[in-house]
């Protein structure tokens, strides 16, 4: 079946050239803002020759317009040289965005614009990005759309059954399709977009990722994730018993500024040996309930007051997990980020701009190669989120 015009599901492709251009972030905030659609799926390509011959015949679709016809096919040909694997075999990368919501079809064409219009405003994704140049004959010289997506319905249905089937060969992490210099300090590093940004469709999504582009590191993961309870669990916990250790003195005190208030403790000494015992017992019981706050802020829901079954389904908190690769890359993203606090983060930093309090402050970022690695097996880019989200709209692919 096909979604209905009420909540239709449409898709948007980052080209290659985009993506080398770190033109991704924009592009983003161009679409969610725009469209007020929202975003529900995403997954990083490299594609086989057979997945980038089988797309770019199915760009053709109108034969009684000719007009239609040659630009179908003109983007036809640019899937076929740009999408395919290069002579020595190096694999491209594009990003598959999935968006879902009432009119998502012409909402999502009527943001990414029509590749051969005079542009002169800005006003779409293809006027800001895309190159549509002719000679004085009128032939075109040089394009490059951008983004592609599909022209109605049955297009986004034949579309995204394509793509996930290749989901699990061709799509995920593609952490062996850049090529660095011998001896070079290539890292992966983790990104999470955190769902602060994601309370109605906006640009700060797109604005994270494009101040992230200053690194000069490369994506190649990309995914739209709902943490689970026990996911969040696992992620923080090695926050745990920092907080229940770092808030035992200010649990302390707080404990002692109550205590003076009550009158039956009016006429008590108070001391810093007492502060300090107060501390040592509701430390962490403090600490356990402002990581809670945490897990919950990511999640949804707060561990204790969840079952084991309940802990292990998807949560209702979304965010966008991000793979950067390069150079240094911990070290690069976490200078962009900024520290913790919002408040002390300098200006240019994303938790700066951004951020609004500790706990909501825009984005996390791992703060070693070890961690990055950890965190990376919890978000599971391994896992296709694409292919079932497809089933779940048309059916079994077969």
């Amino acid at each position: 079946m096909s979604a209905s015009a009420a909540d239709q599901v449409s898709y948007v492709i980052v080209t290659p050239y985009s993506i080398r251009k770190s033109r991704t972030g924009g592009i983003i905030s161009r679409l969610l803002q725009r469209t007020g659609l929202e975003l529900v799926c995403s997954r990083m390509f490299a594609p086989c020759k057979e997945l980038a011959e089988a797309y770019a015949g199915m760009a053709v679709t109108q034969s009684d317009n000719a007009r239609h016809r040659a630009t179908q096919e003109l983007i036809g040909d640019y899937v076929r040289r740009n999408f395919s694997p290069d002579a020595s075999g190096r694999r491209q990368r594009v990003m598959l965005l999935v968006l879902r919501g009432p009119d998502a079809v012409e909402k999502v064409k009527a943001a990414v614009g029509h590749i051969v219009n005079e542009r002169t405003s800005g006003e779409t994704i293809r006027d800001t990005y895309g190159d549509y140049l002719t000679d004085a004959a009128g032939k075109p010289v040089y394009f490059e759309p951008a983004v592609l997506t599909a022209p109605d319905a049955a297009s986004v249905e034949q579309h995204l059954k394509l793509w996930a089937g290749h989901s699990e060969k061709d799509g995920g992490l593609l952490d062996s399709v850049l090529a660095y210099p011998d001896g070079s300090n290539v890292e992966k590093t983790l990104v999470l977009i955190k769902p602060d940004n994601f309370r109605f469709p906006n640009a700060r999504p797109g604005g994270v990722i494009d101040v992230f582009s200053r690194t000069g590191l490369s994506i190649i993961g990309f995914k739209v994730h709902h943490m689970s309870v026990a996911e969040a669990e696992q992620f923080y916990g090695p926050v745990l018993p920092v907080l229940q250790d770092k808030l035992r003195g200010l649990a302390g005190s707080k404990a002692v500024s109550a205590l003076k208030k009550e009158k039956m403790f009016e006429t008590m000494e108070f001391n810093s040996e007492l502060e300090k015992q107060l501390g040592d017992v509701l430390g962490p019981a403090f600490g356990q309930h402002n990581w809670e706050d945490i897990v919950g802020f990511m999640s949804g829901g707060r561990p204790s007051q969840l079952s084991t079954e309940q802990r292990a389904k998807p949560g209702t908190e979304k965010c966008v997990a991000i793979v950067y690769q390069g150079v240094d890359a911990v070290k690069k993203i976490r200078d962009v980020l900024g520290p913790t606090d919002p408040s002390k983060a300098p200006s240019g930093t994303i938790r700066k701009e951004f951020g609004e309090t500790i706990m909501v402050n825009a984005a996390h970022a791992s703060d070693s190669a070890d961690n990055a690695k950890r965190e990376l097996g919890i978000i599971g880019f391994e896992r296709d989120s694409l292919r079932p989200l497809v089933e779940s709209i048309y059916g079994p692919l077969g």
